[in-house]
């Protein structure tokens, strides 16, 4: 049976309950948050706007075959040990972004969804829970932009019975994006771990009414899109701008930066095009770099902002203190 995105974030539900352990959240932030406020939540002041990263939670499970397809089992196994995961393991954290800025609220992709959260018996899909307890109601987000169409960021835009889950905002998607998933034929185009994602954008799609954007364009009050192909082929990131301050979030450009920052050159199974995303890797941080803009990374361990550095011939990400 082939490996498929599914199977690795969602299929690990019918796992042994040990196999599923949520990320630890109560690492060091770079920016401690009221006393008051829950463990899920990090917010900080950007310029003239806000920002508010949750964590949607996190699945550890065992390394699959080919995770990282051009490098041997072995030593994608030695990879994660590296950065303390358990033997044979891996964990992929999620974390969402909400701006406030020009009086809008701007939700950057939805993690899981609550269907999800009833899966995995809330391991993932934590995002809706932590925007409540953060004061966050979900009929008051004004936008909501999509990075890309992997399950793990759209799979919020509805609620569990299949409702909107943002009924008041416009949903603004990659026009590259929409082109490919709405389009069976594209299929031959997909890699067999991104076959199985067009039924799913069907489904999450029906009945709503996004609207396609282009790239290198302001999108958002204060938040431009950014062209960042290859994991999947219309892929974007953003760029926040406040004043004289520039912040990226990079959505999928990597996948846990403790292996493939380091190592850009390595291609995670969930890239559509893995050459694609390697060049796309390493042209946005070095953009990133060059002008020491901090970035938010969808998988990166919560609170998931910091700053690159470069290393060796790779890349580190230092956890940022401040912004």
């Amino acid at each position: 049976m082939q490996f498929t995105r599914r199977a690795a974030l969602a299929g690990a539900a019918a796992a042994a309950a040990g196999s599923l352990s949520p990320l630890s959240i109560s690492q060091g932030h770079a920016q401690a948050p009221a006393a008051s406020a829950p463990t899920g939540v990090f917010r900080y002041k950007f310029g003239d706007g806000e920002i508010i990263q949750f964590s949607d939670g996190a699945r550890t499970f065992p390394i699959p075959e080919n995770f990282i397809v051009n490098l041997d089992k072995e030593k994608t196994a030695a990879a994660y040990e590296a950065i303390y995961m358990p033997k044979g393991q891996l964990t992929i954290s999620f974390s969402p972004v909400l701006i406030k800025m020009g009086g809008k609220t701007i939700a950057i992709d939805t993690g899981n969804g609550l269907g999800a959260f009833d899966a995995t018996k809330g391991a993932v899909g934590n995002t809706r829970a932590n925007m409540a307890a953060a004061g966050i109601d979900t009929k008051a987000v004004d936008i909501v932009l999509i990075s890309h169409f992997h399950g793990d960021h759209i799979g919020g835009l509805k609620n569990a019975d299949g409702s909107p889950a943002y009924p008041n905002a416009e949903i603004k998607v990659p026009a590259a994006e929409w082109a490919f998933w709405t389009d069976e034929s594209n299929a031959s185009k997909a890699n067999a771990s991104n076959k199985g994602n067009f039924a799913n954008v069907k489904k999450v799609f029906d009945g709503l009414k996004p609207t396609p954007f282009e790239n290198g364009k302001e999108i958002a009050p204060g938040i431009t899109s950014y062209a960042t192909p290859g994991h999947t082929p219309g892929h974007t990131s953003f760029i926040i701008g406040s004043g004289s301050k520039r912040l990226a979030v990079q959505g999928d450009v990597s996948n846990h930066p403790g292996v493939f920052m380091k190592n850009p050159g390595w291609h995670l199974m969930f890239d559509n095009d893995g050459g694609l995303s390697e060049d796309t890797r390493k042209k946005f941080y070095d953009m990133t770099l060059a002008e020491k803009m901090p970035i938010i990374g969808y998988h990166f361990p919560f609170p998931s902002v910091g700053y690159v550095e470069k290393d060796g011939t790779g890349y580190r990400l230092v956890q940022a203190h401040a912004i």
